[in-house]
């Protein structure tokens, strides 16, 4: 009975921290070159930017995985090795399967506090694991039904060179009975309800941080399977996966009463409301208003004002995306429509696209938001995965990797054929409380930070080199396809090489070039002033001292507020 007590104390207690992120997901006929895409920016205000990267294994049999939260990580216990693991860079194996994921939470009295695999490990665990999105999807399923999911409502972008999925999972709870063979307290309601759906080629989707989806088709449809029968998931024309009894435990919890047909996942486990629309919708509703013309009837939920008129799970793009489409829908701040951050005086003198946190605050008894928009000061890190079914896993996987603010970041390839990962973009050079003067990581957080300060100034500056060294990232993609083809012809060994001396001489190179840019920016804006130059060069009188220092000012709309606010208080007599 102590065990129970200490249990449900746990349960009431512990705060349940979601990290804010944001996918893109695209099918192959969507695309300009025919990749699946998908996209993962990590917001966390301790989120590490740093390549993840894990070498294929053996394990002897015996061996077991422990499992750490990837929000703390505490351990939460171990699960049997199996005897090989794949590869893994980033969220990318070698097989080109791909995962990323959104936290929307969801009912709070879901959450199992029994389970001992997290979202973030069962990522892993997955890439670990897996080789097609059907698969990852079936393990998803298998193993936190067998061990418990440890985290609050999921929502995962899974993709391989072929598929692109989208799949919601949420906890079912606590409800401890006596074991008497065990001799302790365990969950009745162990494992998770979910719902898996294949995006229709030619079609995007987009998550974040809230339920999407609503509807779908059932069993007695032929394209639809409940997991009682998940073997036939490899049947390629299943394209919905659910759980048995993903509608009949809602029932029973009293979040639904209608047809079955009539079920939606996220009313039932995540009811939208105004901060979801608001803070969550809006973001998907920016990047489906990129690539259609057809969104203005969405408007109202996506401020928040109408949340009965849902946005599409999916949507047909006007045009075939590429990944630099990808990269740009990380940097919007709801330009061009009323909601432009850059608008109102929380942008300060600067226009600044950022708000600090809190997300809300109260004045005056009422209680009023930051915006939050894809664009965000707390990124950890953000990827394109780009998988290409016609080339070898090695040379087909791409991981376009930016780390901290997608604002400001750089996104440099890292193929998935790489044997090693860019010392300075690598896991544990560095981390969120030790500072390395040449890590990816602090060395774009120390420009980001300056470009927080004089934002109309600096972010121009940023936005010429990063267009620069990202279109010609892509362009290069053709030929080192091209001279890796040849070299994987010869000995795959040697492509690997190849490849690797490339990605990571690209990144390294990538860090040391954005080092010099922030110490030229610091010396051109100083203390607010304008150093004029030409062609990077500092301009200078005969005797050596700068040829004229420029004072840039403060623009007419924030004088008009400064006056609006001051009255005459500064005015010249």
């Amino acid at each position: 009975m102590k065990n129970y007590l200490l249990l449900v104390l746990v349960f009431i207690f512990t705060p349940f921290f979601s990290d804010a992120c944001t996918n893109y997901l695209v099918t192959k006929t969507a695309s300009v070159d025919g990749s699946t895409m998908i996209s993962y920016a990590a917001d966390s205000h301790i989120r590490y930017g740093e390549l993840y990267w894990r070498p294929a294994a053996d394990w002897e049999k015996g061996n077991m995985r422990t499992i750490y939260d990837r929000g703390t990580n505490k351990p939460l216990g171990k699960i049997p090795q199996v005897p090989h693991t794949y590869k893994v860079v980033g969220f990318m194996n070698e097989h080109q399967l791909a995962i990323g994921e959104t936290t929307f939470g969801g009912r709070d009295e879901l959450v199992d506090t029994t389970g001992i695999i997290d979202y973030g490990s069962m990522m892993f665990i997955a890439l670990e694991r897996a080789k097609t999105a059907r698969e990852a999807i079936k393990l998803i399923i298998e193993l936190l039904n067998e061990y418990g999911y440890a985290s609050s409502g999921e929502t995962f972008s899974i993709a391989d060179p072929n598929e692109v999925w989208i799949m919601e999972i949420v906890g079912k709870g606590v409800e401890l009975v006596y074991d008497k063979k065990q001799k302790k307290y365990v969950n009745k309601n162990k494992g998770i309800v979910c719902v898996a759906i294949k995006i229709p080629e030619g079609y995007v989707s987009a998550h974040a941080n809230h339920s999407r989806i609503t509807n779908f088709p059932l069993e007695n449809m032929k394209n639809s399977i409940s997991c009682k029968n998940l073997d036939k998931i490899f049947d390629e024309n299943i394209e919905v996966v659910y759980s048995h009894d993903v509608i009949s435990f809602a029932r029973d919890k009293k979040y639904f009463s209608g047809k079955d047909e009539d079920f939606s996942f996220s009313q039932a486990y995540a009811p939208i409301n105004y901060s979801a629309a608001r803070g969550c919708e809006l973001r998907v509703w920016a990047m489906f208003n990129e690539i259609s013309d057809d969104m203005a009837k969405y408007w109202d939920i996506a401020c928040g004002n109408d949340l009965e008129n849902r946005l599409p799970l999916c949507i047909k793009p006007n045009r075939k995306l590429s990944q630099l489409d990808l990269f740009k829908f990380f940097r919007n701040y709801m330009q061009g429509t009323e909601l432009d951050m850059t608008k109102d005086i929380g942008a300060e003198p600067s226009g600044m696209p950022y708000r600090w946190r809190p997300l809300t605050f109260k004045y005056e008894g009422k209680e009023y938001l930051n915006e939050r928009v894809t664009v965000t000061q707390q990124t950890g890190f953000s990827f394109v995965a780009q998988m290409r079914s016609w080339l070898p896993n090695e040379i087909g996987g791409i991981y376009w990797l930016g780390v901290d603010d997608a604002g400001s970041c750089v996104y440099t390839p890292f193929y998935v054929g790489i044997t090693k990962p860019a010392e300075k973009w690598a896991e544990g050079y560095g981390d969120i409380l030790t500072y390395k003067d040449d890590a990816a990581f602090w060395v774009f957080n120390r420009l980001a930070h300056f470009k927080y300060l004089f934002y109309n100034r600096v972010m121009p500056e940023i936005e010429k080199h990063q267009s620069f060294l990202e279109n010609k990232y892509v362009e290069y993609v053709d030929i080192i396809d091209e001279t890796a083809l040849k070299l994987y012809k010869q000995s795959p060994e040697k492509a690997a090489e190849f490849l690797t001396e490339y990605s990571c001489n690209n990144a390294n190179s990538l860090v040391d070039y954005w080092k010099e840019l922030n110490n030229f920016l610091l010396v051109k804006y100083l203390d607010g002033n304008v150093k004029p130059e030409e062609n990077g060069e500092f301009l200078r009188n005969p005797w050596g001292y700068p040829k004229k220092i420029i004072w840039p000012g403060y623009s007419d709309e924030w004088k008009k507020t400064l006056i609006d606010n001051t009255g005459d208080k500064f005015l010249m007599r």
